[in-house]
């Protein structure tokens, strides 16, 4: 018989989870799988692609008819975008840098359906997708996140950027919008430690990126929009890497707003708020500036 399950915590890292000696593992934020489906309502269709990688929202478009998903149904409502939203594997169960090669992985195929080949439709591996080809425009790519999403929007942007990483000619990062981002301190705490053991030396980058301006000035969209909350315990931390970009040399656009009275991704937690919907309506206005 195995052994019986324990309450003693072996690691205790809230609001996000905590792991016990046995090694289960309590998340504070429990998150329910969501069903793709055809919104009546709103007229949104999804489904999941890329081998379950991501979710692919599509507009209404004129002769066809759990909060993320509800969240990137309002947007794509709104805005009349075309979202796709990566499913990648979460700590403590995948450790870093799982999260950011599975982000990675799903742009570059995205970015595939540029290219329209043969021998890229014919490949198994790679299977394209009708809703990107057909619906896209792919030199008008935003990249937005909340929290830790938003730190792998950035890092995202960070490969695209490199000359070595470019996505091919026609895909376009314009914007990038960052919700509540989560980055490290100037130091490597003991939760950055646990979720991401290999953190010495230039991984570091990816949680603390201030003391690294070239990397930010070289950043290829060409706007910024960072969102903060004034209670949000990571706030400080945006604004630290807000003042960094605008002193890196970079000569896109960065803007901040911040909610006042409000915590850490709070519009997910109460999204009829008034507040919530101020949040959304600047995020669709900034879908919506020229570039």
């Amino acid at each position: 018989m195995g052994s019986l399950p324990t309450d003693e915590i072996a690691h205790d890292f809230p609001p996000f989870f905590r792991v016990y000696k046995d090694g289960r593992v309590e998340r504070f934020h429990n998150y329910v799988y969501v069903h793709p489906s055809d919104n009546c309502n709103t007229g949104v269709q999804s489904k999941d692609v890329n081998n379950n990688s991501a979710r692919l929202y599509l507009p209404k478009i004129t002769g066809k008819n759990k909060k993320h998903d509800k969240y990137l149904q309002s947007i794509v409502t709104k805005d009349n975008v075309v979202a796709l939203s990566v499913n990648y594997r979460l700590a403590p169960k995948h450790l870093l840098p799982m999260c950011y090669d599975d982000s990675w992985s799903v742009i570059r195929w995205t970015s595939l359906h540029i290219e329209m080949c043969d021998h890229f439709i014919l490949t198994k591996e790679i299977v394209m997708e009708p809703w990107l080809k057909d619906h896209v425009n792919f030199s008008r790519v935003f990249l937005a996140g909340k929290s830790a999403g938003a730190n792998i929007v950035h890092d995202m942007v960070v490969l695209a950027s490199a000359s070595e990483n470019r996505l091919g000619e026609g895909f376009k990062i314009t914007a990038i919008a960052l919700i509540h981002p989560f980055f490290g301190n100037y130091e490597v705490d003991e939760y950055c430690s646990f979720v991401f053991p290999e953190c010495e030396g230039l991984n570091v980058l990816r949680l603390n990126l201030t003391a690294h301006l070239r990397l930010l000035s070289s950043l290829i969209c060409r706007k910024v929009m960072i969102f903060t909350a004034e209670k949000d315990f990571l706030r400080e931390r945006s604004l630290t890497y807000y003042d960094a970009l605008k002193k890196s040399g970079w000569n896109g656009e960065v803007k901040i707003m911040e909610t006042q009275g409000e915590y850490h991704v709070f519009h997910l937690l109460e999204p009829n708020c008034e507040k919530a919907g101020l949040l959304m309506k600047r995020l669709v206005e900034f879908f919506n500036e020229k570039i």
